[in-house]
């Protein structure tokens, strides 16, 4: 009797390398693993991957790129909302894991799969991305989710592994590394309390710039095009330069605290220098090409939309609605913005724009006015104050009951 089929989102890490063996060993299945390639592999590590996993005893592995697809329709959105969870975190493994989970559910279809599975724990956020983007798009498929069911730790997973014949040296990696597109994620026993920073070891990329340069990183309807007017075919071009830079100088590193989808506070070390760029170079050209309206609903509404990302609600039909809207906004969000980069810090000097508001031919603030007089001003003023005056006036001298 033929065995029937599962079909493993695999990273390669011990969670899912535990997986592997544990569905064919214990549960008898066939075991085809799939990586979903969100970026920050090379093509050396992606080989490595799938090399691993069928040592372990998967019958078939595949890495099924999305990158582009993540770019296009998940990190635009991001930028163009300027979108930092609790205005620190560019939502790196939030974002990415919804794109995975949907592929994953995509291949499982097509082959035809009796089950579907994934590594997660039980005290965590993918989890609950994982399996909502299953019910949603694959809801006859049963999930296995051996680690979360089994609450192993990493000891007994490493020695499961090697009881059946599995030696890797699992040990070495003190932290748990989740690298993509757009940032990498950095779990360790620092981010597990709250009164503890990462180490410098700790971080994938090492510092080793002592200087400060510059930037110009160039804009055209809101998306990245182009570093110091050197254009790129695509925006991931450009952010994985843009990365490799940044990361020299140690930018866009941190420790982010949140509320997590299951309840709990929890913390994650990241370190994206190309998101942390990107977000705040675009959101300063903003603040110069947008009205104040504008940038007011954005900020509303982008906030809704990274809240609902990184809780796996990116499949509900208001995400689309945002980011109609989002999209819209930028038209003009055109130009350049030249940063300064120096260790572990950069600063914005400033932008250039054909579509600058502040626009000198209209007048310059504190200075003298081009477009109106002394009494418009004043009657502005009065016509502004009238509201509070009646107000006042109405309740001069009532006390409050």
């Amino acid at each position: 009797m033929k065995k029937k089929s599962v079909v493993l989102a695999y990273s390669g890490g011990l969670d899912t390398s535990f997986c592997v063996k544990y569905l064919n060993i214990e549960k008898d299945l066939e075991v085809h693993t799939i990586l979903v390639n969100t970026g920050g592999f090379t093509a050396e590590e992606l080989a490595e991957v799938g090399n691993r996993s069928k040592q372990i005893g998967a019958v078939s592995h595949k890495t099924i790129d999305v990158i582009d697809e993540y770019y296009q329709k998940c990190i635009r959105f991001l930028v163009y909302g300027n979108i930092l969870k609790n205005h620190t975190y560019p939502l790196s493994v939030s974002a990415e894991r919804v794109f995975q989970a949907m592929a994953i559910a995509d291949a499982a279809l097509k082959m035809k799969a009796d089950y579907i599975a994934h590594g997660s724990t039980g005290a965590g956020n993918d989890q609950i991305r994982f399996d909502m983007i299953f019910a949603i798009l694959v809801p006859d498929i049963p999930v296995l989710t051996p680690i979360r069911d089994q609450k192993l730790s990493r000891e007994q997973e490493i020695a499961y592994l090697e009881k059946n014949g599995v030696k890797m040296d699992w040990k070495k990696a003190v932290y748990s590394i989740n690298q993509g597109l757009w940032g990498t994620s950095i779990g360790g026993k620092e981010t597990l309390t709250s009164d503890k920073t990462l180490p410098e070891k700790a971080y994938p990329s090492q510092v080793i710039k002592d200087d400060e340069t510059e930037l110009e990183l160039n804009f055209k309807q809101g998306q990245i095009k182009g570093i110091n007017n050197n254009s790129y075919k695509n925006p991931v071009e450009a952010i994985e330069a843009l990365n490799v830079t940044g990361s020299e100088y140690g930018i866009g590193r941190g420790v982010h605290v949140g509320d997590t989808i299951i309840g709990i506070k929890g913390r994650v070390g990241f370190e994206a220098a190309a998101p942390i760029l990107i977000l705040k170079a675009h959101e300063a050209l903003e603040k110069h090409v947008l009205t104040k309206w504008q940038i007011y609903w954005k900020e509303q509404l982008a906030n809704w939309y990274g809240m609902l990302l990184h809780e796996g609600q990116y499949l509900e039909p208001v995400m689309r609605n945002i980011e109609s809207f989002l999209e819209d906004t930028q038209a003009t969000v055109n130009g350049s913005v030249k940063i300064k980069l120096a260790p572990r810090r950069f600063e914005i000097i400033g932008i250039e724009s054909e579509n600058d508001l502040m626009n000198s031919k209209f007048g310059q603030y504190g200075e003298m006015p081009s477009d109106w007089t002394s009494d418009d001003a004043r009657g502005f003023a009065k016509i502004m104050a009238n509201q509070i005056s009646i107000f006042r006036k109405v309740n001069n001298g009532k006390k409050k009951s």
